[in-house]
């Protein structure tokens, strides 16, 4: 298998804050801390992270 491909969330910001990364396979994706990613990462079905997003979107 190879390396997955990391993006940087897109509210992701330059000055060290919400530093999340995502990484999207057939059947999952990963999110990790970009500052720390030796630190491992979630991994989340579709469906679980798209309810994710959907729970963080309505947060203020």
């Amino acid at each position: 298998m190879s390396s997955p491909e990391w993006q940087k969330a897109s509210h992701s910001d330059e000055t060290g804050g919400h530093c999340v990364e995502v990484a999207q396979l057939p059947d999952t994706r990963l999110v990790r801390d970009s500052k720390a990613p030796e630190d491992g990462h979630l991994t989340l079905t579709p469906a679980t992270f798209n309810r994710l997003l959907t729970t963080l979107k309505q947060l203020p």
